[in-house]
């Protein structure tokens, strides 16, 4: 590789990982404080917390990385051109493929990057991610219900016991279900224990206080009464796989059997088709970037900046994806579009590149813009003239 390219290729991923890495710890920060609560709640341990963080790196860099290539390729070759350098580039006689070439390989890179992380690394983190919260709530009575401490055992159901004795009996239990709005139920009792399959939680030498929306409060004693533990010991025990979170081969052929392929094949389906072409996207993206940034102009040329027209049709290519993603799931019709797209891009960008051309669909909206303008601008002082006058 030539020394112009080398620098480059040094100059492009370094803005690739500038624009990469500060979006990435603001997601993750944000992602591991919605589930601080989680720990809290279920008793878990700091590693468990820190497994769990780390797997939320690789599910979000896929949607990450194209943006950031392209803002990494856009403003690469934006700096250069103020600093002069694809000028000099061009005068020394140099093919534009000295340019193209170091931002193409990149691209190629971080696309294969994508595909591995996305069809690879992404499932497992996604089917660990999903044991471990599983696992949070696999132990209930022992790792959340607690003695003297009210814990949350979801939004609106909190259960709290006095003393823990052998054999599995609870003395002094207080339950407050407000997750049905039209009323809310609390439960009293002296003692409880908990059947051998953690299913139930018996509670005797009780009662029970129904208040309704409007007011309503009636009591009712009982001697034995049953709260269903079920839905949270075991349901909340077992992690339920997603389309998602399916390696490729799966998707490409599916398992009949599977609960969630027969609820909604059209979600592994339209998932198999996201993962063949979405990885290509950094490639898509810095081809963009390289069509509207890629060429020396003169400082003098008032344009949009490179950045935010490049931006302008990632979003909307990334756009375009999500809505025929979508669409898949319930119509098989958008699959080829969903090929469609990625293909004619590339085509597109390619053509404009072989062929030297400009990107300039937002300079001429902006210079029709600073055309109206200063039309009207001259129609109102002709019109102040006359009444002046």
């Amino acid at each position: 590789m030539k020394i112009i390219a080398s620098y480059i290729l040094r100059r492009a991923a370094r803005m690739v990982l500038v624009a990469l890495l500060p979006v990435l710890a603001i997601i993750w920060t944000t992602q591991v404080l919605g589930r601080v609560n989680l720990v809290t709640d279920s008793g878990q341990s700091i590693g468990s917390f820190m497994v769990l963080a780390s797997c939320i790196v690789p599910m979000v860099l896929p949607l990450v990385l194209p943006f950031a290539t392209v803002i990494g390729v856009s403003q690469t070759l934006t700096t250069m051109n103020t600093d002069s350098e694809l000028t000099v580039i061009e005068a020394s006689g140099a093919r534009r493929t000295v340019i193209f070439k170091p931002i193409i390989l990149l691209a190629l890179a971080l696309s294969v990057l994508s595909f591995t992380v996305d069809n690879v690394v992404e499932p497992k983190v996604r089917v660990t991610f999903r044991q471990l919260i599983a696992s949070a709530y696999a132990d209930l009575l022992s790792s959340v219900i607690e003695e003297k401490t009210f814990r949350q055992i979801e939004t609106g159901l909190y259960i709290q016991i006095s003393r823990r004795l052998a054999g599995r009996t609870l003395e002094g239990l207080f339950i407050s279900d407000t997750r049905n709005p039209a009323f809310q139920l609390i439960y009293y009792a002296r003692q409880g224990a908990v059947d051998e399959k953690g299913t139930a939680l018996i509670m005797r030498d009780g009662e029970v206080q129904r208040k309704t929306a409007s007011g309503d409060v009636s009591i009712v004693r009982f001697d034995s009464y049953t709260f269903d533990l079920s839905n949270f010991s075991q349901t909340r025990g077992q992690a339920t796989l997603q389309a998602t979170d399916r390696d490729l081969p799966f998707l490409w052929n599916p398992d009949p059997s599977d609960q969630k392929v027969q609820k909604d094949p059209g979600e592994f389906r339209a998932e198999l088709h996201r993962r063949l072409t979405e990885w290509s996207f950094p490639l898509l993206y810095a081809l963009i970037g390289l069509v509207i940034a890629g060429d020396a102009r003169s400082q003098r040329e008032a344009r949009v900046h490179p950045m935010v027209t490049a931006l302008g049709f990632a979003f909307a290519l990334r756009w375009g994806s999500f809505y025929l993603s979508n669409e898949a799931e319930t119509n098989p019709v958008f699959i080829p579009f969903m090929y469609a797209l990625p293909i004619m891009t590339l085509l597109a960008t390619t053509l404009l590149l072989i062929r030297g051309q400009r990107l300039r669909v937002a300079d001429r909206l902006m210079d029709g813009l600073r055309d109206r303008t200063q039309s009207i601008s001259e129609r109102a002082a002709s019109r102040i003239g006359k009444g002046q006058s």
